[in-house]
């Protein structure tokens, strides 16, 4: 075999920093930092615009060796490329398992690029290669194709993994490029160089390379996990991709912001939901969470129904026979706290629905869509931000995303549907069955609101909403305060358990008469008996809906 260290070009004022058992390293200044591509190798699956980087590379009188997929596909283009089975002597062992596992193709990524390596790899016939396009067996998507296959290990792959760490290992000296999308880039860096690559993409690339990789394994630690524990209703990977929607700045305006999208296996391969500006300003982050907390609340319900919102926190909820009703009782509940709020609707309004919102200053309106005369009476508001976004099924899944301690938090969207015959009634008298409606309109708003979280409500419309308070007591002091005398005979949803009377006894001087709540306090006996003294009715769900 032909030795590579004699296409390799010498670099100029070379830093010695130090020695190693290869003799000594050379560390690139930034003069010192290109590197010429004089070889590559290809092994990719994905053979999307590798045509296209191979002509260039040729351009560039680059010597291209491929495995026989990437081969037959560069050769069916009219390109000159050679076979790695060339140089390895090896076929396809296995069915192909073994291809690329070789000192000679490892040799010729991994060999230091000192006079010490490039001697030793002379010695060994090794050539010596300066780019590795590589990209992996899709294991996520043929696991979401075949989700009971029993050979899952079959979708593994070994020899793309390993020549992509490899050669991210020494991104010093070589340029690994695992990801399609990077090609253009490629491209337009060797244009630029003159056939080289710059030390900060190849260490750029490299560092994206060990993060893709790192991404499948844990997708295969999952996928090859016992069923149970690799159920779909969760996903194996989470991938994020750039969103074309740019917002102002972050929660203030000193703080940058960008936004990103879910990419990966189902139900995270779906596009972000579409955002369509009708009128205003472009978006700001918090606009968005608010459009997140207001849209989550009217996805509740199938009648028509609106939500206000404030801080990303409800602070009116409704729904009923049309969409002006629903309008009227949600911006009702709370006509301090709605200043400036985000609305929310489920159905597209007309502009007689839009007339229960006079008055009321809205920053920010969403709905699935707007007839003309409804944005003729939008541009009457000037200042008005109006989206058009799709309402989508309550049941679909998804999934909510945080951040803490620098990781990412994710855990599936609350959708478990409260069935009223599964309520247990602890105290009081039985409620009617419309009453029982309402329990369950306000426990579908509560588990929107921040804990600790209360909502009360009266038909099918919140009357008073207390979250994000550190003590349940206040609460239900604060839902009762906004509700003023809407309070009498309303009915109220607690997020959480009762952890003492005292939120239930603040409940009864209100005179509210009926309270859902998850049961589950050690002193639950204590609150019971004061909802006995009270005559109130009390009903367990048996499990909570905490939203911190």
């Amino acid at each position: 075999m032909r030795a590579g260290g004699a296409d390799s070009v010498p670099s100029a004022n070379v830093i010695v920093l130090s020695r190693s058992p290869f003799g000594v390293r050379r560390v690139a200044s930034e003069t010192d930092g290109d590197r010429r591509v004089a070889r590559a190798i290809v092994s990719v699956q994905d053979k999307t615009g590798l045509v296209d980087l191979a002509r260039e590379l040729r351009a560039f009188r680059v010597e291209l060796w491929a495995t026989s997929g990437s081969r037959r596909a560069l050769a069916d283009a009219g390109l000159e490329v050679r076979s790695v089975e060339e140089m390895t002597g090896v076929d396809a062992w296995f069915g192909g398992r073994v291809k690329t596992l070789h000192p000679a193709v490892f040799g010729g990524i991994l060999a230091p690029r000192t006079d010490a390596g490039l001697a030793e790899a002379a010695a060994h016939g090794v050539r010596t290669f300066d780019l590795v396009a590589v990209n992996f067996y899709p294991f996520v998507r043929h696991l979401a194709e075949t989700p009971d296959a029993t050979d899952r290990e079959e979708f593994v792959d070994i020899g793309g993994v390993s020549l992509a760490r490899a050669a991210a290992k020494n991104h010093a000296d070589v340029t690994v490029v695992s990801d399609p999308a990077d090609y253009p880039a490629i491209v337009a860096e060797l244009r630029e160089r003159n056939g080289h690559i710059g030390a900060a993409t190849r260490r750029r690339l490299a560092v994206a390379t060990f993060a893709r990789c790192s991404r499948y394994d844990a997708a295969i630690a999952l996928g090859l996990a016992p069923v149970a524990a690799s159920a779909a209703r969760f996903p194996p990977e989470l991938r994020f991709g750039a969103d074309e929607l740019t917002v102002r700045y972050g929660e203030n305006p000193h703080q940058a912001a960008k936004v990103y999208t879910f990419v990966g296996p189902p139900p995270l391969d779906a596009p972000a939901v579409p955002i369509e500006s009708i009128q205003g300003d472009p978006l700001s982050y918090t606009n968005l969470l608010d459009l997140d907390a207001a849209l989550g609340l009217v996805e509740e319900f199938p009648e028509p129904a609106a939500s206000v919102v404030k801080h990303a926190t409800p602070c009116g909820v409704a729904s009923g026979a049309s969409l002006r009703e629903a309008l009227e009782g949600a911006v009702a509940t709370d006509p301090v706290a709605r200043y400036g709020c985000a609305i929310a609707v489920n159905r597209p309004p007309t502009a007689d629905d839009l007339a229960a919102l006079h008055g009321v200053f809205v920053d920010l309106l969403a709905a699935p869509d707007f007839s003309a005369p409804a944005r003729a009476a939008l541009t009457r508001r000037k200042k008005l931000k109006a989206v058009r976004i799709p309402i989508l099924p309550a049941g679909r899944p998804s999934w909510d995303a945080r951040t803490a301690l620098g990781r990412l938090l994710v855990q599936e969207t609350d959708r478990r549907p409260l069935a009223l015959d599964t309520l247990k009634r602890v105290a009081g008298p039985a409620l009617a069955a419309s009453d029982l409606a309402t329990l369950a309109f306000a426990w579908s708003v509560v588990r929107h609101a921040k804990s600790n979280a209360i909502v009360l409500a009266r038909g099918r419309a919140t009357v008073g909403v207390g979250s994000g308070q550190p003590t349940r007591v206040k609460a239900v002091e604060l839902a009762c305060e906004v509700a003023g005398d809407r309070a009498r005979g309303a009915l109220l949803a607690s997020d959480a358990f009762f952890p003492f009377a005292d939120g239930i006894e603040a409940a009864a001087r209100s005179g509210v008469r009926g309270v859902v709540q998850p049961g589950g306090s050690v002193r639950d006996p204590e609150v019971i008996a004061a909802a006995e003294r009270a005559g109130m009715a009390m009903y367990f769900t048996g499990w909570r809906v905490f939203r911190h």
